[in-house]
């Protein structure tokens, strides 16, 4: 039987929140650095960038506060909001995992035994 996997993602208008978001501000939080984080998972500083931009633009305060470099160098942080809503979607996500493992079970209980092949 295939391991049970969830993924969460929440549709705001146009703004789509969902485990990439919430990783890449969890990066940044222990990066400190915008280029790190993206590093870290694999995508781009313009990407990484470009993300972060989009959630600051979305919500009413910014997530993430950026400080340029220079001889002391640069940097990135969460401001409290962003620490407030990673928060919040990693407990919605533990909450529909705890809450919701009667009906995932009762779900994966109905799959076939080997569907990997399948199409």
């Amino acid at each position: 039987m295939a391991l049970t996997r969830m993924t969460l993602r929440l549709y705001f208008g146009d703004l789509v929140f969902g485990p990439g978001k919430a990783d890449l501000l969890q990066a940044i939080s222990e990066e400190g650095s915008i280029s790190a984080a993206g590093r870290r998972m694999g995508m781009s500083y313009k990407r990484a960038w470009s993300l972060v931009e989009e959630m600051n633009a979305a919500f009413t305060e910014p997530l993430v506060a950026r400080a340029r470099g220079g001889a002391h160098g640069g940097g990135a942080h969460l401001t409290a909001a962003g620490t407030a809503v990673l928060a919040d979607y990693r407990a919605l996500v533990a909450r529909l995992q705890r809450d919701g493992a009667a009906e995932i079970g009762a779900i994966n209980a109905r799959i076939a035994a080997d569907i990997s092949g399948r199409k």
